[in-house]
């Protein structure tokens, strides 16, 4: 059972909490009544930046005029102007992306763009055990053999100097579009678009991989006579800009592959929620590319035929099924070596080597390390004679940096603040394990090693009505710069008896002033202590899901922790 673990909660409302600062309360009055909704979800509204009816209104009804103009980001006209110079001259475009689901997500929406300009393109994603990740030797040479003169990386490509110098030397142009952290030196490629660069000036930074192939997209539709292409194809969108846009896209129509895919997954056709696309769809996409080759997802992503997208979503089911078997005995492995060989109390991070392990899972069995032990983790395998691995980290520790800090062990390394990649000789391993266990140590407070709920605000649970629900539904899509907002309840009784449902889930009801409401705490089965029958003195930090019977919408609440 997993070990119960204590959660600082940190009040987001409240004028004494370090990471807040104090609210204009006229402000939330006004925006209050201009909104009709209560003053607790105008609070939320102001303190998430929408603090005026017309940014409220933006928040609610996103439009393509909200976008911020894609010339902002650094070398994007040196980029537009290389690719209008290609299509001129009719030269072959070749789109290179990642084997994850943003990288063939990226790759899909590029070239059929590309296509839909009349561009001489062609895609390619590396084999994840054949090629190695991200820009490599052999797929430079690939584009060479297939006579490409200009090369767009999507979702790679900001560490690769050295393979970047072979297209160079081949008169292959390279265009990167990429979100990770940028190395020094950067590649000397034709234009780099990574909002992460220090000479980038975009406003909004935690762009993915996809979304720095959109902004690509659209300021080239932006160009006259990339205009009159467009307006020759009246079925041409631009819709897939923002998950709110692109949500409504997938549930009225969503192209054939997506259609597919929702399909033989078992969820319903019109109601995907950004949810769905994350923990069902996504890791279906990223199955392919995981356990074999990547070309597939973008097959399906940009099939135009039915029963074609239905053949590849049908092994999309079957990849994704071995895909979890494969997780969860490499997890079992991992957690029992951990148990066995690792004092956690004293370990900077949890790192982790075994030669057999898939190439394939090893990130996602790192993530699902964090969250049972909450260490930063490291999980690697062997590959060509070389430790190779993912590493994943906590909240508030930049385990990009850390990696730099230690770079002199390390044979190559890439990545985020909270997710990297990285290969190491594998004669360096303990060296590495002691180098990388030493910054841990040195960085890691108590604090950090204390995960944090943030709290939106505390509430009465009376005031939980359907309107209030309703209402607090249409901040979604969630997610980074808008989180699901998280509420605490004091003082609530525990009514009935709690018992445990499906794999270690908490389900009970909790009662104030009557009104009764179901709860359901997620792999939170080790909490069963703390809602014994009839107690009254429990303390809920929980977020809010709109349930449905008979007709009419209730509130689910979803326990977050219980004190």
């Amino acid at each position: 059972m997993t070990p119960v673990r204590e959660y600082r909660w940190t009040f987001l409302n409240q004028e004494s909490s370090e990471n807040s600062s104090p609210l204009n309360g006229e402000v939330v009055k006004k925006l209050s009544d201009e909104l009709t909704v209560s003053p607790l979800l105008a609070e939320i509204l102001v303190r998430r930046g929408m603090d005026s009816f017309e940014s409220a209104r933006a928040f609610f009804r996103p439009s393509l005029d909200n976008l911020h103009d894609p010339f902002l980001m650094d070398t994007m006209r040196q980029a537009v102007d290389r690719i209008l110079r290609a299509l001129d001259a009719k030269e072959k475009i070749l789109v290179y992306g990642d084997y994850d689901v943003d990288g063939t997500s990226g790759t899909a929406l590029l070239w059929t763009f590309l296509k839909s300009i009349h561009a001489d393109v062609q895609y390619f994603i590396p084999d994840r055990i054949k090629d190695g990740y991200g820009l490599s030797n052999v797929g430079i040479e690939r584009a060479k053999e297939l006579g490409v003169t200009l090369l767009i990386a999507v979702d790679c490509g900001i560490t690769a100097v050295s393979q970047v110098e072979l297209a160079r030397s081949l008169n292959i142009d390279v265009i990167i579009c990429d979100h990770h952290e940028p190395g020094d030196p950067l590649p000397n490629a034709y234009a780099i678009l990574d909002p992460l660069k220090p000479s980038c000036n975009y406003p909004y930074k935690p762009l993915c991989g996809c979304s720095v192939g959109f902004k690509l997209i659209q300021a080239l539709s932006q160009q006259e006579v990339i205009r009159l292409i467009l307006s020759e194809n009246e079925e041409h969108s631009l819709y897939s800009t923002m998950v709110k846009l692109g949500l409504e896209l997938i549930n009225t129509n969503p192209r054939p592959g997506i259609r597919a895919l929702i399909e033989t997954s078992g969820l319903k056709p019109g109601r995907i929620t950004a949810g769905q696309i994350v923990f069902v769809l996504a890791p279906r996409i990223n199955a392919v590319g995981r356990l074999g080759n990547a070309m597939r997802a973008v097959e399906l992503l940009t099939c135009d035929s039915y029963e074609r997208a239905l053949e590849l979503a049908q092994v999309f089911e079957e990849e994704n099924r071995n895909r979890r078997k494969i997780d969860e005995d490499t997890f079992l492995e991992a957690q029992s070596i951990v148990e066995q060989y690792l004092d956690i109390d004293n370990e900077g991070a949890i790192i982790l080597h075994q030669e057999t392990w898939h190439p394939g899972v090893i990130g996602i069995v790192a993530s699902r390390l964090v969250e049972r032990y909450y260490r930063p983790t490291i999980m690697m395998t062997t590959v060509d004679g070389v430790a190779k691995g993912s590493a994943r980290s906590v909240a508030g520790f930049d385990i990009y940096q850390a990696l730099k800090r230690c770079e002199d062990t390390i044979k190559q390394f890439g990545g985020h603040k909270y997710a990297a990649g990285l290969s190491v000789e594998i004669d360096r391993l303990d060296e590495f394990k002691e180098a990388f266990n030493l910054v841990a140590k040195e960085l890691l407070t108590e604090e950090l090693l204390t995960p944090e709920i943030k709290i939106d605000s505390e509430i009465p649970l009376t005031e939980l009505t359907p309107k209030f629900v309703r209402i607090l539904s249409q901040f979604a899509p969630f997610g980074p710069g808008n989180m699901r907002p998280v509420f605490v309840a004091r003082g609530v009784e525990v009514y009935g008896t709690p018992r445990i449902v499906g794999n270690n889930h908490l389900r009970f009801k909790i009662r104030t002033n009557g009104h009764v409401f179901d709860a359901i705490g997620f792999n939170l089965g080790n909490l069963m202590s703390r809602v014994s029958a009839g107690r009254k003195d429990l303390s809920l930090a929980f977020s809010l899901d709109e349930g449905e019977f008979a007709g009419e919408t209730f509130p689910q609440l979803k326990i977050r922790d219980l004190k």
